[in-house]
């Protein structure tokens, strides 16, 4: 699943799935009825996730010590992911000997009106964002794909002069379209696919998948297991 074991592991890239990864058998997994025949297998099992989340929680905390943090959660996609980190993030502070505040807020990004570009990226959301001035902001994303979108966000962001931005994705999507923008901290790295499930959704259904999901109609990503 992960880099072939003759390359140097590159942890910057995370776990990176490669492109001639199969996947793991549907009727490995339990997953909702209604799905059957719209999926094609697992690419990343809920296990997974969850182990590779901490780890990152864990990293996030030794890169930027154990200060306040504003994290600001991208909708819809990044809930999951953004629950499950604080989660974590929060259990290590809990067991360590230095308190670390947590703020999260919530903010969508929008770049078209009524089938028109804007010409801008729209952030909607969110409370004052001046308020992060002289602040430690965490961005958490579900996907990367090309980049462009991210780092209009981080343009937007640095307006307010915030002490420190991190940004940390749980997918990276290898992309021939990409501009380069590599998240701090990446869950996975995968081929160029559409990927649905733990709050990846295609016009808003699978949402309700644990585990991330390979689309026949889409051909992305793998399902997500059932918690």
């Amino acid at each position: 699943m992960a880099g072939s074991s003759e390359e140097a592991p590159d942890y910057g890239r995370g776990v990176v799935i490669m492109d001639s990864w199969p996947g793991y058998d549907l009727d490995l997994f339990t997953y909702p009825q209604h799905y059957y025949g719209d999926l094609d297998y697992v690419l990343i099992p809920h296990g997974i996730i969850v182990d590779r989340i901490e780890r990152l929680a864990k990293d996030i905390l030794k890169d930027i010590g154990y200060c306040d943090i504003v994290i600001l959660c991208v909708l819809k996609g990044g809930y999951k992911f953004c629950a499950d980190l604080v989660e974590h993030l929060k259990n290590i502070s809990r067991n360590s000997d230095r308190f670390v505040s947590m703020k999260v807020d919530f903010i969508r990004l929008k770049s078209y009106r009524n089938d028109q570009s804007m010409g801008e990226m729209q952030i909607i959301g969110g409370h004052d964002l001046s308020t992060l001035a002289g602040k430690n902001v965490l961005i958490v994303e579900d996907v990367v794909g090309t980049g462009k979108t991210m780092k209009v966000l981080l343009s937007s962001i640095k307006k307010y002069k915030p002490n420190m931005i991190k940004v940390a994705s749980l997918l990276v999507k290898r992309t021939p379209r990409s501009d380069g923008f590599r998240p701090d901290y990446v869950g996975f790295e995968i081929p160029n696919l559409f990927v649905v499930g733990y709050a990846l959704d295609y016009n808003e259904y699978f949402r309700d998948l644990n585990v991330s999901h390979a689309c026949k109609s889409l051909a992305f990503f793998s399902q997500i297991t059932v918690i």
